[in-house]
């Protein structure tokens, strides 16, 4: 019960002026972002591999796990996981798949079979490919963290404004009545970044606005809901005082 209490007091501790004043700001990233662990992982291969040699056993372990992650990562891009049943089904299959690996290259004896055929495709790369591989990845995160200067949307407390465009377009929506909806349709994606969907519906707009890959969700709604729950309150109350 005491906890109840407190949780309920903490829900209705109001927030300051200066932060409902802060706009929020809401950023589509393509979805190339999630594959953040692939380019870090391969910045580490291309250190361990300059470090202990190419042809150290290292090296060979450091290829498979960029294999099993390059792979993971690649999943995560072409299917969803809507529900974390499924999510933990496919760990234990990866997991159970990088442990027999695992088993087969460090203990020949365990598994023969799986050993043979292992060491016909032990998977090498020198610490250039590594690089290069992450240098790709490094200008295209570049490029997009730039082009994303050029379309995003700016929710303040009295209004939503969607700026785009390399010239600044700015289209401009109130606030007041507005209806923003939070969609986690990959628990995948939601693990990486916690990001997921948002869809906007300013009042008097016949379309809604999609925003895909939004990181954070969770947080961002929260904020949104705080800023228009107090709009609304300050909206009804001037309309009371008005009557």
């Amino acid at each position: 019960m005491a906890d109840i209490a407190s949780a309920s007091k903490s829900a209705k501790k109001p927030e300051s002026p200066n932060e409902l004043e802060k706009p929020i700001y809401l950023i589509s990233y393509p979805k190339i972002i999630l594959l953040y662990p692939t380019f870090f992982l391969a910045l580490i291969a291309g250190i361990i591999g300059k470090m202990y040699g190419e042809e150290s056993s290292a090296t060979v372990f450091v290829g498979w796990t960029f294999m099993w992650v390059f792979a993971l990562n690649i999943v995560v891009l072409a299917f969803d996981f809507p529900r974390t049943t499924s999510l933990t089904l496919f760990f234990l299959v990866m997991a159970a798949g990088f442990g027999v690996t695992l088993l087969s290259i460090y203990n020949p004896a365990l598994m023969p079979a799986v050993y043979a055929i292992l060491q016909k495709m032990e998977p090498r790369a020198n610490p250039t490919f590594y690089f290069m591989f992450a240098g790709i990845f490094g200008i295209i995160y570049i490029f997009v963290f730039v082009l994303i200067r050029f379309d995003y949307w700016e929710l303040r407390s009295n209004e939503l404004l969607h700026h785009h465009g390399f010239l600044s377009s700015l289209e401009r929506y109130p606030a007041s009545n507005l209806r923003i909806t939070k969609e986690v349709d990959d628990v995948f994606e939601y693990m990486l970044l916690g990001s997921g969907r948002l869809v906007i519906q300013p009042t008097n707009v016949q379309r809604a606005f999609v925003l895909d890959n939004v990181p954070f969700i969770s947080s961002k709604e929260a904020r949104i809901t705080r800023t228009l729950g107090a709009l609304q309150v300050q909206v009804r109350t001037e309309a009371a005082a008005t009557e």
